[in-house]
């Protein structure tokens, strides 16, 4: 036996003890169960899958010290009432907010961070990494740090753009049908129904097929895909209110729809529309990331993560994996989005209470 499996084992097993002995019991239990996967993986695996269990868990304490930091961050640069919602939110949501700040300061400042053009060819084709390229280069001897770089930027900014029209027009839809109610109502839930009919991704290639693989293009279309999803779940919420007493009351007092749309509805589904967002934010993403995989997303040389990992995909094959490298960049963001949503609900929901 190993001189690392030995200490591997003995960390474990003392750090088990430490946290029983402190009435640590949540601490314990991942310990021990860490331990208990550990003897099992090490039956199996040998010393490999003890490495990558150790490996694992390195990352998963990186990232939980990460959040630790930036929740108390976040907590002295906020202060008051959000300074106690951030001291009570859990590490999972914290992660997602730094990962979403990450992302959103390497889109906002792509042309400095980045050491070259998103196009611009620097070495010869999958040249290898150096001091000058990070991450090596692609296809065409671009530098894939770069291009990463400015994915973001891209692709970010494409799927928030369409999330904002298709949140615009379905939230608007529903608003409009929830209060007016009658013909309107019905009229637009049925074409809701249709474009929901319709597979997004068939609908989708069909739509770019024909009019062309613009940015403006794909904005409208991928917004004409979800936006009827924004107006069923914004129809329901605001179904639900409309019955209200204070409703009513305002109605006798003579307030017009878009009065009773601003001033008392919207405000009182703001938190289940919020979360939404976040939501179509992913389902749009994840969208666009495909048809850029598959050629009739964002065309080159724009930067792309789901292009980029078309192009780069031949390096699979002979063991690199710089092409998984843009398609974690989406996980991890997919991931992210989907904690702070999860907290969000949470707070919603009353369940802190």
């Amino acid at each position: 036996m190993s001189h690392f499996v030995l200490g591997y084992f003995a960390v474990l097993i003392a750090a088990s003890c430490l946290a029983a002995y402190f009435g640590r019991r949540p601490v314990f239990m991942l310990l021990f169960v860490l331990t208990l996967a550990s003897a099992l993986a090490g039956l199996f695996g040998g010393v490999p899958a003890l490495r990558f269990l150790t490996g694992a868990a390195a990352v998963l304490a990186l990232a939980a010290g990460i959040s630790y930091a930036f929740r108390e961050f976040l907590a002295i640069v906020f202060g008051g009432e959000a300074e106690r919602e951030l001291k009570n939110a859990p590490l999972t949501a914290i992660f997602g907010l730094f990962v979403i700040a990450v992302y959103a300061i390497a889109a906002v400042f792509a042309p400095i961070i980045a050491p070259f053009g998103q196009a611009e060819v620097v070495s010869s084709a999958f040249a290898p990494a150096d001091a000058h390229m990070l991450l090596g280069a692609d296809q065409l001897g671009r530098d894939m740090f770069s291009r990463i770089i400015f994915g973001a930027r891209n692709s970010v900014g494409i799927a928030l753009m369409a999330t904002l029209l298709a949140f615009f027009f379905g939230a608007l839809g529903g608003l409009i049908a929830a209060v007016r109610g009658g013909v309107i109502d019905t009229l637009i839930g049925r074409i809701a129904d249709v474009i929901m009919s319709v597979p997004s991704l068939i609908f989708s290639l069909l739509m770019l097929s024909i009019f062309g693989t613009s940015i403006v293009v794909i904005v409208i279309v991928v917004a004409v895909i979800y936006s009827p999803r924004v107006f069923r779940l914004t129809r329901a919420v605001a179904g639900n209110i409309v019955v209200m007493d204070y409703i009513e009351a305002a109605r006798l007092r003579g307030e017009g729809d878009w009065y009773l749309i601003r001033r008392e509805i919207l405000p009182n589904a703001t938190a289940p529309l919020v979360a939404e967002f976040g939501l179509e934010f992913c389902f749009v993403f994840l969208l666009i990331s495909g048809l850029s995989f598959l050629g009739l997303g964002i065309q080159p040389p724009t930067a792309d993560w789901g292009s980029m990992v078309r192009e780069n995909a031949t390096l699979i094959s002979f063991g690199e994996l710089t092409p998984l490298i843009p398609a974690a960049a989406i996980a991890l963001l997919t991931v992210a989005v989907n904690f702070v949503v999860d907290w969000m609900l949470w707070r919603s929901s009353g369940l802190k209470e």
